[in-house]
């Protein structure tokens, strides 16, 4: 008495015995898994790229720092070499003051350029205008 075969478990792509409720059931928990593994890879490449950008920001400052004491340092140069013809106090007046102009002059052409700037994203919010546009008539 030999049983007969049991019949071969349904595969995924077997939908003959599946209602199109559980089809979309599947297909939106797929959908919603395949979402969580995307945003989970950014998460992961941000996370990557933030070490990085951090780290390449710390050398950053490490060479502004440096070259501010190389800055203070040609400064004090300058003073004793002038010293040499003059009395320091004049001479550190003299470095102080071509200091002064210096930062003024900065002051001044990093104002002007402050000025132009735009912190309104002009073509971002064109664009979304477009967009909202097409979306309530998305015939034209």
């Amino acid at each position: 008495m030999s049983s007969p075969e049991a019949p071969p478990p349904p595969s995924r792509m077997d939908t003959s015995g599946e209602s199109l409720g559980d089809l979309v059931s599947e297909l939106t928990g797929d959908l919603s898994k395949l979402m969580r593994q995307e945003l989970e890879l950014a998460k992961a490449e941000i996370r990557q790229e933030a070490a990085k950008a951090g780290k390449a920001t710390g050398m950053l400052a490490a060479a502004g720092f440096a070259g501010y004491l190389t800055t203070v340092l040609l400064s004090l140069a300058l003073v004793f070499a002038l010293g040499a013809v003059m009395p320091l106090g004049w001479a550190a007046l003299i470095v102080a003051a071509l200091w002064g102009v210096t930062g003024a002059v900065l002051y001044s052409s990093g104002r002007a350029k402050l000025r132009t700037v735009n912190p309104k994203p002009e073509r971002t919010v064109e664009t979304l205008k477009e967009d909202a546009e097409w979306a309530k008539h998305p015939t034209r």
